[in-house]
């Protein structure tokens, strides 16, 4: 038998060989090759499954003004990724990402709608996948290509990031959105259970986010959803955003562009362990900084499959540290060096000091309804995702 012969009788015949083949292509590589023959979608199949690794696509550098650098790195970057993403949350500047339209008296040089930027950004992931959009007036991202990657507060100007959740074995993530009723002044929390938030013994952390909070009743309506959460051993973190943009589970038109709620990703899974600190206006330098990240450090959650999100305000940053930028998620990488960074600066901030682990929770804060909305404060946040397994990619 020749060689070129014994070859394609190995990759027809061999899943073992075939699997190992397969598992150096990224994923859309990975799915064209598994319509080959049903051995390679089958060898495709699994190698997808130990793909549980989270990706992220990061923008940092603006480009044309036809497209948001988001669009432009997606497009390129998910040619390369090794995970099929089930849940994306991503995060954009508001003043690009969403144009100048109300700007009158500036120059429209960037004008863009940011219905129309979501859009491209969801055609560009697969049809089955939750995705939940954020525009925010600053963005904490970590570049890509490595988890130790110094990460960036981009204050102003064109950034944006995109985390990209695979299927992980013993976790789920479910998006939700609470629209507030114009109708009705209490909120109906049996729609807590729609979401996975109630009667879920699995349920470990809440990522929350407020929109358009300067409508009237938008912060009474916050409280109602947070304080019933806030009553549960599980973490709550996050913020007040500019507007949600994509949420691909339900029809966006059919809310006004003016109304307000809430929108947000729940984790469950008994190997969820998670931690929060609070960093308030006491926090002005570089020492308090980092003692808040070593009561974060303390908490002692694992560091391998972890995230890192850091929700600020917007009056934060290089501005209340004196001119000083990158304060805070410098102070992150000196005591989490492989933990990626990803989060905001907005218009208020959701958390405490909390740990929540396998079989151990600590709370520093009440149920009080004032413990967890704060303003001019950051809240740092760590999820830990679980055990990967040795060949996990």
């Amino acid at each position: 038998m020749e060689a070129s012969g014994r070859a394609a009788f190995v990759l027809s015949n061999l899943a073992e060989v075939v699997e190992r083949v397969l598992g150096f292509l990224p994923t859309k590589a990975l799915l064209r090759a598994a319509c080959v023959c049903r051995l390679w979608r089958e060898c495709a199949r699994r190698t997808l499954r130990t793909r549980q690794r989270l990706a992220w696509v990061s923008a940092l550098e603006p480009g044309p003004a036809e497209s948001h650098a988001l669009v432009r790195a997606l497009a390129r970057e998910l040619e390369k990724v090794h995970v099929l993403p089930q849940t994306v949350l991503y995060i954009a500047d508001a003043e690009t990402f969403s144009g100048h339209e109300e700007c009158h008296d500036q120059k429209k040089a960037r004008k863009r709608n940011s219905k129309e930027t979501a859009i491209a950004l969801e055609k560009l992931l697969p049809k089955r996948c939750q995705v939940l959009g954020l525009v925010t007036p600053g963005i904490v991202v970590t570049p890509m290509g490595s988890s130790s990657n110094q990460p960036q507060e981009i204050e102003d100007g064109e950034a944006g990031f995109a985390l990209l959740f695979p299927k992980i074995d013993g976790v789920k993530i479910q998006t939700f959105h609470f629209p507030k009723d114009l109708k009705n002044r209490v909120f109906d929390e049996s729609k807590f259970a729609e979401a996975g938030l109630k009667n879920n013994p699995d349920l470990r952390v809440v990522l929350l986010f407020g929109y358009n909070s300067w409508k009237s009743g938008a912060t009474r309506f916050l409280h109602q959803i947070v304080n019933p959460l806030n009553e549960k051993s599980i973490i709550l973190a996050g913020g007040q955003v500019e507007s949600f943009t994509s949420l691909t589970s339900e029809n966006n038109n059919a809310q006004p562009s003016d109304a307000c709620g809430v929108v947000g990703l729940a984790f469950s899974g008994p190997q969820i362990q998670s931690a929060t600190v609070l960093l308030d206006q006491d926090v002005a330098d570089e020492r308090t900084a980092e003692a808040a990240m070593q009561r974060l450090k303390a908490a002692n959650i694992p560091e391998r499959n972890t995230i890192g999100f850091m929700f600020a305000c917007v009056g934060r940053g290089y501005r209340h540290y004196k001119t000083k930028r990158n304060m805070e998620a410098d102070a992150f990488r000196k005591f989490f060096p492989n933990v990626p960074l990803f989060g905001f600066f907005g218009h208020g901030e959701i958390g405490c000091d909390r740990i929540v682990t396998g079989n151990f929770v600590l709370r520093e804060c009440n149920d009080v309804k004032d413990d967890l909305l704060h303003g001019y404060t950051t809240v740092m946040t760590l999820i830990h995702l679980g055990s990967t397994k040795p060949n996990q990619v």
